[in-house]
């Protein structure tokens, strides 16, 4: 096969081999190879001290920014969200710390135990119904 090869390529064999994914009959060598392997270990370390370097200045970035909203805050009376919600936080802790149950949930209109709902749909009921209902409906009012 690889006569066949040299002779389409015209005998171009070895540059043409390693471009069509042969090895090109070259043997590898292991000083080269570990100074390949040097060179990416440099590189990756070059690598991660320049991110560090870029997170150290950006970190140095936002704590000057901080510097200048807290200066704003205090300019104006302004709280951090974070100290606004634990105020709320407190705040609620506060007024349910002498229960012993959980807060309770606003009631909607129209669910509560009204006395004078009731009272309006006993009487609706009570004027469709026969007389002789009437009076049963009227023992269990009196308890």
């Amino acid at each position: 096969m690889n006569f066949v090869m040299k002779q389409a390529l015209g005998g171009a064999g070895k540059d043409m081999g390693k471009m069509l994914g042969g090895d090109g009959g070259e043997e590898k060598d292991p000083e080269k190879e570990a100074e390949k392997v040097k060179k990416e270990e440099e590189r990756q370390e070059a690598l991660r001290q320049q991110e560090e370097e870029r997170k150290a200045k950006y970190a140095k970035m936002e704590a000057e920014r901080e510097n200048v909203r807290q200066g704003i805050r205090d300019k104006y009376g302004i709280k951090k969200r974070e100290e606004k919600e634990a105020e709320l936080a407190a705040e609620a802790e506060a007024a349910a710390e002498g229960s012993l149950t959980r807060a309770k949930k606003a009631v909607p209109a129209g669910c509560g135990d009204d006395e004078e709902e009731d009272a309006g749909l006993m009487e609706t009921v009570m004027k469709f119904l026969p007389g002789p209902l009437n009076n049963v409906l009227d023992m269990f009012n009196k308890k």
